[in-house]
């Protein structure tokens, strides 16, 4: 349901949310940090550039930044810049090719549920949120943000 490349936007927004209010982040550091090929992350983080999620910075200690404070950017946000909007396997918006009909298929109902249920708990889980969660489960030191 989150290809591979939307849970790495995650993840280097967290790691952006960490320094948050500081330094612009380069590439190679989050890469580094967060163990992604480092050509795959610049393909994600032009994407989230795009989307307006964050900011670039050019020059000897450029990189990103946040455009929005971790409280306001939602994980939900995030994956739609990378991945669009989340579908089920039988989406609620098109025929699948099995189903007798769209009349028909109850299969279709439960589905476009579960499609509702994602993508509310994806638009209301802030980066903020999941920080302090993390904080919480594993005893990790927050960072004010």
């Amino acid at each position: 349901m989150i290809s591979r490349k939307g849970l790495y936007a995650v993840r280097a927004t967290l790691f952006l949310a960490r320094r948050h209010g500081g330094q612009p982040v380069s590439v190679d550091e989050i890469a580094t940090d967060e163990r992604i090929s480092r050509k795959f992350l610049e393909t994600i983080m032009q994407d989230l550039k795009k989307a307006g999620i964050l900011h670039s910075h050019r020059g000897k200690k450029g990189g990103y930044t946040l455009k929005e404070t971790p409280q306001r950017l939602t994980i939900g946000r995030i994956v739609r810049a990378i991945d669009g909007p989340p579908v089920t396997t039988c989406s609620a918006h098109e025929r699948c090719e099995d189903c007798p009909g769209e009349g028909d298929c109850l299969i279709r109902v439960v589905l476009h549920d579960v499609t509702n249920a994602i993508t509310n708990v994806l638009d209301f889980k802030s980066i903020e949120q999941m920080l302090r969660e993390r904080q919480v489960v594993h005893g990790v030191p927050m960072y004010d943000i």
